[in-house]
Formats: structure tokens, sequence, C-alpha cells
């Protein structure tokens, strides 16, 4: 993907940009809303596409609009980070050795947290 300046970012962190601008925006909205939302300097066809692209994959509703389609996101930001972690964890055959390093790079805190929910208390 290239920005409008030439500079190559990853789709990933394109796509996780245009996500948050639509959980933000607690309404659907038109590329040039979400291209406006973004800190990326991209093209409305570029946010389009990527709009087009989070649809496909079942991230993003939409809807017809005046002029092209409105988009929402279907799932609140955390669950779309879940997700996020989902994918992340299919892309390697090693799911125990991929779960150990991630568990070893936690905080105290967050170890806790883990514990408390994979005993069943939590929401």
């Amino acid at each position: 993907m290239t920005d409008t300046v030439g500079e190559r970012r990853p789709a990933g962190e394109l796509e996780a940009s245009v996500l948050a601008a639509l959980c933000a925006a607690g309404r659907p909205q038109s590329a040039a809303e979400v291209r406006s939302a973004i800190p990326q300097e991209l093209a409305r066809t570029t946010v389009a596409t990527l709009l087009s692209r989070l649809f496909e994959k079942g991230l993003v509703g939409r809807a017809p609009g005046r002029r092209g389609f409105l988009y929402s996101a279907v799932a609140d930001s955390h669950s779309l980070t879940a997700r996020r972690m989902h994918r992340e964890l299919d892309l390697d055959a090693d799911r125990s050795t991929v779960l150990a390093r991630f568990v070893e790079g936690l905080s105290a805190t967050d170890e806790a947290e883990l514990k408390r929910l994979l005993n069943g208390d939590g929401q």
C-alpha cells in the first residue's frame, strides 16, 4: 500500500487506523469522513479500497449513502484487537511457542489478569 507521499505502509497499520476511526465515530462514515479522521495522509481512493477490503473480510458493514457507501464497524475496538491477535497466532504453526513467548512478555498485572480470565472469572 502506498500513501500520497509515496511511502509504503503495511496494510495492517492502515486497516487498524481505518477501523479505529470507524469505532470512534460511533455512526456510519463515508470514505471521505474516514480519510479526514485517520492520521495518515491517504488518497480518498486508497481509503475506499481499504474499506472495501475490510467489508470483504467481514470487519465492517456498509450501506448505500448519498454518494457511495457508508461504513460502520461491526464490533468494538477491543473485539477487533482480539481478532488481530488471533490472526497473528494463526500465522505460526507452533502455537505453543508463540503463546509461551507472548506470556513471557506480559507484565505482572497482565499475567494476573490473564490467569483470572482463564479461571473463568472474566467477562
